[in-house]
């Protein structure tokens, strides 16, 4: 009998998952990663600021409060990700086909249009940040040089705004989420390197005069009660990911466990890193300054020396944005370029791609659709952020606005209609008194971020 020789060919079944897609290679460090790059943002840095106006008791405690709703409902949203079987169901690839899936097209269209709109908001309030940021290195080393009274330290942050633009048109190419994983890893180390320095920064001061600040004598009274709800929605802002849940937990590989097991360890692990960064650098913050606490502790010249790890801190900042611009606007890009697919299926521009060869990498698939909106997306979320003082209210706004629908509402509601659990029973009445709290808690917070925009908006003065 002749010997055969046995080619080593690749088995098709370990290419591809069971929804035929490209095996995906996501573990429980690579979504950690994720959330913590769309979870710990720059908004940190306005916690002290947020514990100033909610007090000593007040402050830590709504933390820890948004910290465990964030978990309990996240879980509820994980097991949601396959219909059925958590390990042979069906997979819903989105925030809105789990909805769909749940609760019907009714409700689809009403999460899309907020899930949406607030990763439009999520772009343009990291654009105004990003340029906080690195107009902040100018001024520390223009203030350094020549005094904190220098006119010419006045600087404007349009054109640091366009730069960022720039970067973001280069990098949106990127094709999908699972591309991004070492940017959200590098954003994420980024992301603890300036938390480490402001929360350092705070240590240092607190032991340097020797005793803890804070009274809550902020203003009039009226000025109390807007802060307050105001700092509720810089909390809620500072833990809002769970619109992009669903999309980190479809990177996933199912073995050895199901993606929603491996989520929800995600989950707990991020989130308790990230809690643990806002107690400290919320309290540390405010033990330092007190009453006076800056709305940023980096770019508020809560600290002016050294002013080199300033430095450091901010560009980590502008590093660890950039990042989290690409996680949050991946989402939105693969919405837009799929529902464009289904309804132009024969178009080349929307469905041709073009292999454009790059020395010792594989060769890059260019989209002339991809590469016109995505282009065109980013100028316009560049241009409004021009027009608009504040990131601080942006990101008190989106918080209030997008938390209680899509981090409560929705995952109770699937979760109670995929359980099956009985209207008026106990479980289901402290569910529905969860999600009327907090419906409470957000308008309170909306009210007050909005009240705080309107303000800033009256001397606010584009392009200058």
């Amino acid at each position: 009998m002749a010997d055969h020789v046995s080619l080593s060919v690749p088995d098709e079944s370990t290419c591809v998952d069971d929804d035929g897609r490209p095996k995906r290679s996501g573990t429980v460090w690579t979504a950690s990663a994720h959330i913590i790059t769309a979870v710990i943002g720059s908004r940190v840095l306005s916690l002290p600021w947020a514990t100033a106006q909610l007090g000593w008791i007040a402050g830590p405690s709504v933390l820890l409060l948004f910290s465990a709703v964030t978990y309990y409902t996240c879980s509820f949203l994980s097991d949601c990700y396959r219909t059925g079987d958590q390990l042979t169901g069906i997979r819903n690839y989105t925030y809105m086909d789990v909805v769909r899936s749940n609760l019907g097209d009714v409700h689809v269209k009403i999460c899309g249009v907020i899930q949406y709109v607030n990763l439009v908001g999520v772009a343009i309030g990291y654009t105004i940040a990003s340029s906080i940021s690195m107009v902040e290195v100018k001024r520390s080393n223009c203030f350094h040089k020549n005094g904190h009274d220098h006119a010419s330290c006045n600087i404007s942050s349009t054109p640091y705004k366009i730069m960022f633009g720039v970067l973001g048109i280069v990098l949106s190419q990127i094709l999908n989420f699972d591309k991004i994983s070492w940017l959200s890893i590098a954003a994420a180390l980024m992301s603890f390197t300036y938390k480490t320095i402001g929360l350092g920064l705070g240590v240092v001061k607190v032991v340097q005069t020797g005793k803890i600040q804070g009274s809550i004598s902020i203003g009039t009274e009226i000025d109390k009660v807007w802060k307050s709800f105001q700092a509720l929605g810089a909390i809620a802002s500072a833990y809002s990911y769970s619109l992009i849940l669903i999309e980190i937990q479809d990177t996933l590989i199912k073995s050895p466990s199901a993606e929603a097991k491996t989520m929800k360890k995600a989950t707990q692990i991020s989130l308790v890193v990230t809690t643990v960064l806002y107690m400290l650098c919320g309290c540390f913050g405010y033990a330092a300054f007190g009453d006076q606490s800056p709305e940023n502790l980096l770019t508020g010249f809560g600290f002016d020396d050294p002013y080199w790890l300033l430095d450091i801190a901010n560009v980590a900042v502008i590093i660890h944005l950039v990042g989290a611009y690409q996680v949050s606007c991946q989402t939105l890009f693969a919405f837009v370029e799929k529902k464009t697919g289904e309804w132009y299926p024969d178009s080349n521009i929307i469905t041709k791609e073009i292999d454009i060869p790059i020395h010792c990498c594989k060769p890059f698939k260019l989209n002339f659709f991809r590469l016109i909106w995505r282009t065109i997306f980013v100028i316009t979320t560049t241009f409004i952020s021009v027009l608009i003082p504040s990131f601080n209210n942006i990101a008190d706004i989106l918080g209030a606005f997008a938390f209680w629908p899509l981090t409560v509402y929705f995952p109770i509601k699937m979760y109670i209609v995929k359980n099956n659990i009985p209207k008026w029973s106990g479980r289901w009445i402290c569910l529905q008194l969860l999600g009327g709290a907090c419906l409470v808690i957000s308008i309170a917070a909306a009210v007050g971020s909005f009240a705080g925009l309107v303000s800033d908006l009256k001397a606010y003065k584009p392009f200058k």
